[in-house]
């Protein structure tokens, strides 16, 4: 049964390290960070795990409905990892799978949140942001750990949050989702402005530190 995901072909996945930032730069320019997005009914939320000693990658993706978040499908999929670890490079290594999982859903997401960057990255462009490119769907980073720029610690109320900072450029906010709970990095990926990246988060908000999709 075809998906209800329609993904795009943008580039090749057999390149090198070097050859990928060229089309991470590439891409950065097709990124769209305004909101581009009607209303929000469906939610969905990619992570992948990483089986080392099998060299295998498992992805999972769950929709949800949107805001009361009762579950409406779960997909998975397992497949090899072939490219390197490189610091700044997990789209190639992990969206691969993640691409495999997304394709077997029925139900099409609004918005999917994903557990990696988007704007704040190197390139300004994470794994969030590159796979809302491939999916051409709104995309958050809703990430566990910094991977660039600066920030001052955000209140400690839920809800609270600060800028990241890149040199001069906001890149993100570092956003409060549970009291005297570290907190968590959210991202632009695509056809989402940073105010709405939040909302969202926080509005998938459980009673724990990581969104629930």
């Amino acid at each position: 049964m075809r998906g209800a995901m329609n993904i795009l072909n943008l580039h090749r996945w057999d390149v090198s390290p070097r050859e990928a930032m060229d089309i991470q730069r590439d891409l950065r320019a097709r990124l769209i960070l305004r909101d581009d997005l009607g209303d929000i009914r469906i939610v969905a939320g990619a992570d992948v795990a990483l089986d080392m000693e099998e060299h295998e990658g498992c992805a999972g993706v769950i929709a949800y409905s949107f805001p009361d978040l009762r579950e409406i499908e779960r997909q998975g999929a397992r497949q090899q990892v072939t490219f390197p670890y490189v610091p700044g490079l997990l789209a190639f290594r992990e969206a691969p799978v993640l691409l495999a999982a997304l394709a077997k859903l029925q139900t099409e997401p609004d918005v999917i949140l994903f557990d990696a960057q988007g704007l704040a990255h190197p390139r300004r462009l994470g794994l969030a942001s590159h796979m809302g490119l491939l999916l051409d769907k709104p995309a958050i980073g809703c990430a566990k750990s910094r991977l660039i720029g600066e920030f001052e610690d955000p209140g400690n109320e839920v809800g609270d949050y600060s800028p990241l900072y890149d040199r001069d450029q906001v890149v993100g906010a570092v956003l409060r989702t549970r009291k005297n709970v570290h907190p968590v990095f959210v991202s632009q990926g695509h056809k989402v402005s940073l105010p709405t990246c939040v909302e969202i988060v926080l509005k998938c908000l459980d009673g724990y530190r990581i969104p629930k999709p």
